[in-house]
């Protein structure tokens, strides 16, 4: 294993197991808005601080980016770890068992390493740059669908954009109408690492953040798919319009939801 990825890893553990502790004891976590229907709890800010100070002890000299700490810089800005603490907060603060914990580590810019751990499972999902994708050790690809038919797409209602409703349940139902079905789990981060481990077909969302993202991105390339915005560019870490599935599947998704963009979503 990489030395970051190894430190990495040991980070989303220890965050982990702040995470249980306290979902254990739900009523005494403290919960507050961040905006529009955005919550933080007290768990996400331990967690981040756990991860933060895993790296630190090992690669003091590198920048963090939190969700919750914002920019932490360092002496080498080479070097940048991306983290999303609690990623599903809402299903956390619900009960509902399904949220991780996700790390990216990006060199120069470009996605290295890639952590995303569920604490309630034991799943641990990795990816380095290069070296492919694993669940538990095992090496993990994405399904490997010619078209729509049969398949089970996760999303994400948007939720903090509902000024994009519309546009979203136009995508929506236009996918619906050719797939299986669809989920909506309300992590991001496992959507993502579901999609690499075969679980899900693809997926897609809008106005997620960089944390959100970075490690499931990095996770669905190595497992040999495709991650892009709604128009099929690269635009996607700035817009937080995200499509991921296999290669020929990426291109049925975006056939099917190009019609219903509208200007604000095509950029």
């Amino acid at each position: 294993m990489h030395p970051m990825l190894n430190i990495a890893v040991r980070a989303a553990r220890n965050a982990g197991k702040v995470i249980i502790r306290s979902f254990e004891q739900l009523d005494k976590v403290e919960v507050e808005s961040k905006g529009s229907n955005d919550f933080v709890t007290s768990v996400d800010t331990a967690a981040e601080q756990a991860i933060i100070e895993t790296i630190r002890k090992s690669y003091p000299e590198h920048t963090i980016v939190g969700e919750e700490s914002g920019v932490l810089t360092g002496s080498d800005d080479d070097y940048q770890w991306v983290i999303d603490p609690l990623d599903g907060t809402t299903n956390f603060i619900k009960g509902i068992p399904h949220f991780a914990v996700s790390i990216a580590i990006k060199v120069k810019g470009k996605l290295d390493q890639a952590v995303i751990f569920d604490p309630i499972r034991g799943e641990l999902f990795t990816a380095s740059r290069g070296k492919g994708a694993q669940l538990n050790g095992m090496r993990i690809r994405v399904q490997a669908h010619k078209e729509l038919s049969g398949t089970v797409l996760a999303t994400g209602f948007p939720f903090k954009h509902k000024q994009h409703t519309n546009a979203y349940m136009a995508m929506f139902g236009a996918l619906f109408a050719k797939t299986s079905d669809m989920r909506r789990a309300g992590s991001a981060a496992l959507d993502l690492a579901y999609v690499a481990a075969g679980r899900i077909d693809g997926f897609f969302e809008i106005g997620l953040k960089p944390w959100d993202t970075a490690a499931g991105e990095l996770l669905v390339i190595e497992a040999g798919g495709l991650v892009s915005d709604f128009t099929g560019g690269h635009n996607h870490v700035k817009s937080g319009n995200i499509v991921a599935s296999s290669t020929r599947l990426q291109k049925e998704v975006l056939k099917t939801i190009r019609p219903h963009l509208g200007d604000a979503l095509s950029k």
